[in-house]
């Protein structure tokens, strides 16, 4: 029975034109698609929204949360008259756009103390603080963190709750189009701030940034391939060949609506990487087949042979990628889907346009006769790589147990790694957006706040209140980190001389007198209110910790009946975060191996299967030690080393195996085939490994550090694929091969 790819071959053959005329219709349909691919960032990439922590953060966030954009003040007196009108002036516009609902600044703080109306002097303006503060109207600690620095303050612009990333982004632009024609007095400085304005620039400079590291990824490649790959004639094919796959990857997002965010966007000089892998694999075998037959031959036989193997080790790279779809961050499913597609896409693009261009330009290798130095050199590599092979398949055991040793002090060293999901140690320290923000955390102190969520029952019942009001105490009095509570019970008693009152009537009376631009960032309706707890300036493990701490408070200082509390947030969902890290790294590696090796028995169908797999463990276990070495912690991104591995890995170990199962099958004997076999392949693999470190070596160009991390990891992660391959291989296929002579004969 015909293989499939024999039938490709037939059609390749005979209507090249007509294949190439198609290939050419795949493009320019990627090329609209490309045009509908869209950036994302912010909480929906980390967390599922279908989960029960998402749809609960959702609800807090459309129900309660207000974004804050914080207007920065810099002058040098902040209580000048004229800078005083400015900023009441731009506070009353800001208040105006479409999406605010409320803003703050210490204009509306001089205004309590001084009946309304701005003073004419600054000795005005600081006796109205004075008096403002001994109202009991505003909160002693607000006035002094807006006014300790009379070079600097902060307005607070509060967003309408659930605002759209849209929304959000046509907002800012708005009031940056705003601040720029409002002409502030001599000696006055405005800029935005908060985490809005820090998603946007993020989003924006992680855009511009994705095509400047996919041209230097490319650049890199191309570099690579032009040197190392000088010995096959159209050298430059693979280059062109992973753009168009590269292309299609776009395209198929596009039109999917998979967006872009901080992990996707690294998934692209990562295909590169593994794109030209596939490209050069079919570009060698033809070369190589073309020495021998003639174009028509060459073309067939290079589909029949290599199509199968590199699909074999395609599809082991997809399962890598597949498994990291087990995790519950978003960001990292939507790297593996990206890069399963791209995966598929490159190899596909190279099964075709390899053979069809070969077709079209009638393909002949390079005389023998005509090597340049690098070639010379390519050989003497191959002959190298055969006599290495050769010695450790005589003394494979001493090299197992050598390398092995260190994978095994790897995995206990990699449990040892910290992981990290503080957003402003991803991006550039001198990125605006960050610098602006510690200004804000240096003038107003943390904005970090954890909020416990309360629902159900009847809020307003005086169990409830006592409940909330004794709670948020307690939680002040027990944890140093927490700084203060605020919630609907202390509006309550800054309304009603500092008591709660006994009925639920006279509850629902006091909360009525509260302005409702106050009262509804604490209650919604009869069912829903939150205590916020403001915090001090923690780090990922202490806040971690903290939320641990405080969620078994709420397990043992439980809400009356038919009222739950929990907590949410994006201080809450951050430190949620950490977990899902630690749990899903170890998760999805295990799951690859597992997907794989489930793959190579069903494909084999016998115990040396399992061969390619042994190296693929010994490097898992070489990335804990690199990286507990290096310094590197876990992120969203670096968590998805293990599965990546597993998928970059495999593809060396599987085509090692398969040039080795085909030397058998011509009747060589074991050492002899897997000399013979590391020989003919190895310089293949040496080069498409190198490529890939060209193509990862581009994210360590990234002036983010969650990408220029993982970019480091990942290219020293393919040179232990190499390892693995060229030096571990040999010695595992040394002695499994006694189980396997039956099954090629």
């Amino acid at each position: 029975m015909r293989s499939p790819y024999s039938y490709l071959a037939d059609l390749i053959t005979r209507h090249p034109k007509i294949i190439a005329a198609l290939l050419v219709c795949i493009l320019l349909i990627s090329m609209y698609g490309m045009t509908k691919v869209s950036m994302q960032t912010g909480m929906d990439t980390y967390i599922d929204k279908d989960t029960q922590k998402g749809t609960l953060l959702k609800d807090y966030t459309n129900t309660f949360q207000s974004p804050l954009i914080m207007v920065i003040y810099e002058t040098s007196n902040l209580l000048d008259p004229d800078t005083l009108k400015y900023i009441e002036f731009l506070q009353e516009n800001v208040g105006r756009q479409q999406g605010i609902k409320n803003v703050f600044s210490v204009t509306d703080v001089i205004k309590i103390g001084n009946n309304g109306v701005l003073p004419g002097t600054a000795y005005e303006a600081e006796q109205a603080l004075l008096r403002a503060a001994q109202s009991g109207l505003v909160d002693p600690d607000t006035i002094d963190k807006l006014t300790k620095s009379r070079m600097l303050t902060v307005g607070i612009a509060y967003e309408v709750e659930g605002l759209s990333d849209q929304a959000e982004t046509d907002l800012l632009n708005n009031l940056q189009s705003l601040v720029a024609i409002s002409d502030p007095p001599p000696g006055v400085s405005v800029t935005l701030s908060g985490d809005p304005a820090f998603n946007k620039e993020m989003g924006e400079d992680i855009g511009s940034e994705t095509g400047i590291l996919i041209l230097a990824a490319m650049l890199l490649m191309t570099l690579a391939v032009g040197i190392l790959f000088a010995h096959a004639r159209y050298r430059l094919l693979p280059v062109g060949v992973v753009f168009c796959g590269l292309l299609t990857t776009f395209g198929t997002m596009g039109l999917a609506g998979i967006s872009l965010s901080m992990i996707v966007m690294a998934a692209f000089p990562v295909l590169i990487g593994i794109g030209i892998d596939y490209a050069i694999q079919f570009h060698a075998r033809l070369d190589d087949e073309a020495r021998s037959n003639d174009t028509e031959n060459a073309v067939r036989n290079t589909i029949e042979r290599a199509g199968p193997s590199v699909l074999y080790a395609m599809i082991a790279t997809s399962l890598g990628f597949i498994a990291m779809y087990i995790t519950p961050i978003p960001m990292v499913r939507d790297f593996g889907l990206t890069c399963l597609i791209g995966v598929v896409a490159c190899y596909t693009i190279a099964l075709f346009s390899v053979p069809t261009f070969g077709m079209l330009v009638k393909y002949r290798a390079k005389p023998q006769n005509n090597q340049n130095f690098l070639n010379n050199v390519m050989a003497r590599y191959d002959v190298a790589l055969g006599r290495l092979a050769l010695t450790i398949a005589k003394r494979p055991v001493i090299i197992l147990l050598v390398l092995g040793m260190v994978a095994v002090v790897g995995l206990q060293l990699d449990a040892q790694v910290p992981v990290s999901t503080d957003e402003e140690t991803f991006v550039p320290s001198d990125m605006p957006a960050l610098i602006n923000l510690k200004k804000v955390s240096r003038t107003i102190g943390s904005t970090d706040s954890l909020t416990v969520f309360v629902s159900g029952g009847d809020i307003y019942s005086s169990e409830t209140m006592k409940w909330i009001d004794e709670f948020g105490a307690s939680e002040v009095n027990r944890h140093d980190e927490i700084l203060g509570v605020s919630s609907i019970t202390t509006l309550i008693k800054t309304y009603n001389n500092g008591e709660i009152p006994q009925t639920t009537s006279q509850i629902k009376a006091v909360v009525d007198r509260i302005p409702e631009s106050t009262s509804s960032s604490y209650i919604n309706g009869n069912m829903r209110t939150v205590v916020q707890f403001s915090l001090a300036d923690l780090s990922m493990e202490k806040s971690e910790a903290l939320v641990d701490t405080v969620t078994k408070d709420l397990v043992w200082d439980y809400p009356p009946p038919g009222i739950s509390a929990s907590l949410t947030g994006s201080y809450d969902m951050f430190a949620s975060l950490m977990d899902d890290i630690r749990n899903s790294k170890t998760q999805m590696t295990f799951m690859g191996l597992g997907l794989i090796l489930v793959w190579l028995l069903f494909v084999y169908r016998r115990i040396s299967a399992i061969t390619p797999l042994i190296p693929i463990m010994m490097i898992v276990g070489w990335n804990g030690a690199i990286m507990f070495g290096i310094g590197i912690d876990y992120t969203p991104m670096t968590a998805v080393l293990g599965s990546m591995t597993i998928g970059v890995a495999s593809e060396y170990t599987i085509l090692i195996m398969e040039r080795y199962m085909e030397e058998r099958r011509a009747g060589k004997e074991k050492l002899d085939a897997i000399q013979t076999g590391v020989s003919k392949i190895g310089s293949a693999i040496t080069v498409s490994g190198l490529t890939t470190v060209f193509g990862f070596s581009a994210l360590t160009l990234s002036s983010f550090n969650i990408l220029s991390n993982f970019g480091l990891v990942t290219v020293i992660t393919v040179g232990f694929s190499l390892i693995g391959a060229i030096i571990v291989m040999p010695a595992v296929l040394s002695i499994m091969s006694g189980t396997e002579k039956k099954h090629l004969d």
